[in-house]
C-alpha cells in the first residue's frame, strides 16, 4: 500500500501542486480544506503524515495539531506544519503543539517530499524503506517478493496487501473492520469474515513447514502481527 498522506490547506493552487508532485513520488493523497474537516477525515481514515497549515478556516492548524494529539487513536500521526511565520517563537509553539518538523511559506514541493521522507524515515521507518523485515520475515517491497528464513512465500495480491498492512504495524491488533478499510478500502463493500478467510490463507502461506505462527487472534478484537 501508498503511504498516505493528508494535505489540510484552504489555498486549492497549493493543494493541486501537492497533489501531483506527491502523488508522482507514490504517495496515495487526501485533502481537506480546513481544520474540523481535517479531524473528521483522520478519525475515518488515519493518514501515515498529515500535511498541515497553521492558517485555516474554522479551526487553526495548531489546533488541529493539539486536538489530534488527545486522540488516542490517531495521536501518534506525524505532522508536518505549513506556515508563513517564520519567527523562532512561532516555530517553537508548532512544535511544542505537537507538530514533528515546520516549513515556512513558500517552500518548493520538492523540499516537503525530502521532510516528508525524513519523517517517515524517523517516525514510520517500514513506509521508507525498500524492504520491511519481522523476525524471519522480509518482504521485499521494490521485488514484490516475500520470503521466511530465506524461503520463498507465494502469496495472492489480497493476502500480499494484509501482510503489508501487518508488518507496517508490528504488534498493534486491528479489528476486522479496520483491516476491511485499510487494506480493501473504504468504498468496498464487503463482510468482515472475509477477512477471517484471507488471514487463514496468510497464515497458511506464512506456517508452511511447521513454522511458528506470527499472526494473533486477539479473541473480540481481531489480529495482529505478534510473534509472543
Amino acid at each position: 500500500m501508498k503511504p498516505y498522506i493528508l494535505i489540510v490547506e484552504d489555498e486549492a493552487s497549493l493543494i493541486t501542486l501537492l497533489r501531483y508532485n506527491l502523488e508522482k513520488e507514490g504517495f496515495e493523497v487526501g485533502e481537506a480544506i480546513d481544520g474540523d474537516e481535517a479531524l473528521v477525515m483522520a478519525r475515518e481514515r488515519r493518514p501515515d503524515l498529515m500535511v498541515l497549515d497553521w492558517i485555516l478556516p474554522s479551526l487553526a492548524g495548531i489546533e488541529v495539531c493539539r486536538r489530534l494529539r488527545r486522540l488516542p487513536e490517531i495521536k501518534n500521526t506525524p505532522i508536518i506544519m505549513l506556515t508563513a511565520r517564520g519567527e523562532e517563537a512561532d516555530r517553537i509553539r508548532g512544535l511544542d503543539s505537537g507538530a514533528d518538523d515546520y516549513i515556512v511559506k513558500p517552500f518548493s514541493p520538492t523540499e516537503l517530499i525530502a521532510r516528508i521522507r525524513a519523517v517517515l524515515r524517523r517516525l514510520r521507518p517500514a513506509l521508507a524503506d525498500e524492504a520491511i523485515t519481522y523476525r524471519d520475515l522480509k518482504m521485499d517491497l521494490v521485488a514484490h517478493k516475500v520470503t521466511r528464513d530465506g524461503q520463498i512465500v507465494h502469496l495472492g495480491p489480497t493476502e500480499f496487501r494484509l501482510l503489508r498492512h501487518f508488518l507496517e504495524h508490528p504488534g498493534r491488533v486491528f479489528s476486522r473492520e479496520q483491516l476491511l478499510d485499510s487494506v480493501w478500502g473504504q468504498d468496498v463493500y464487503l463482510e468482515s469474515r472475509t477477512v477471517d478467510v484471507h488471514v487463514r490463507r496468510l497464515r497458511q502461506a506464512l506456517n508452511a513447514g511447521d513454522r511458528a505462527d506470527l499472526i494473533r487472534t486477539v479473541r473480540s478484537a481481531g489480529y495482529s502481527l505478534d510473534a509472543s
